[in-house]
């Protein structure tokens, strides 16, 4: 299986950080979130690393190379200076990423979620690790009964999920991944895990901070 890390976004609301250093190369603990993602993946036994880029996306290819380094092939899928969103950024890379299902992880997270190299979709198309909602998204993404899981209530997309091509058929070239995940849940073609162990949204420098008293006290 193959591995996709989602690494095109501005970091809008890490600036001033973000002006001149990409998101995913943002350090927690230490460490960059994308080569923490990278060591994990490759620990994991996947084949190789798809990484998209917008942005600043040369001091990530910079930072990373063709990934020797990590004993794993990297390659990228250059957005230009126009990021085309979660979906169409997954959806542009598919011919990187071939015929079979792999792992999506959003750079800007900082988890423990195990990765899966051999999980079987079944007759799914995508399969979701979620999270309980976290104080800045109480609301949550989806509702249990809506990724058929049990009970009544609401979880938050941990971005972490695995997802097949043939569920790719957008007719647009820049769209969020939920419209994607919205018409897998209407044709009932989802599913979903709950993840209880670590995890932050790296969103603002709050949670920025957060995730580093963490990551330091954990060491």
């Amino acid at each position: 299986m193959q591995a996709m890390i989602l690494a095109a976004g501005r970091g809008v609301r890490l600036k001033p950080l973000t002006d001149k250093l990409p998101k995913p190369l943002v350090r927690v603990g230490g460490e960059t979130l994308v080569e923490r993602h990278i060591k994990n993946i490759a620990a994991a036994g996947f084949e190789s690393v798809v990484i998209n880029t917008a942005h600043l996306g040369e001091k990530i290819r910079d930072r990373l190379g063709d990934g020797t380094r990590f004993n794993i092939p990297i390659v990228y899928s250059d957005e230009g200076e126009q990021a085309l969103e979660t979906g169409g950024g997954i959806a542009n890379a598919l011919p990187l990423l071939g015929d079979d299902p792999f792992l999506v992880v959003n750079a800007d997270i900082y988890c423990d979620v195990p990765f899966d190299a051999q999980l079987d979709l079944n007759r799914a198309l995508v399969h979701l690790i979620m999270v309980a909602n976290p104080e800045h998204h109480p609301d949550g993404d989806f509702t249990a009964e809506e990724l058929n899981l049990p009970g009544q209530q609401r979880y938050t997309y941990s971005g972490v999920g695995y997802y097949h091509p043939k569920l790719f058929t957008h007719e647009q070239r820049i769209f969020p991944l939920v419209e994607v995940l919205r018409k897998s849940i209407k044709d009932q073609t989802i599913t979903a895990e709950v993840f209880s162990g670590t995890w932050f949204d790296i969103g603002t420098g709050g949670r920025l901070h957060e995730a580093n008293k963490y990551a330091l006290s954990v060491v």
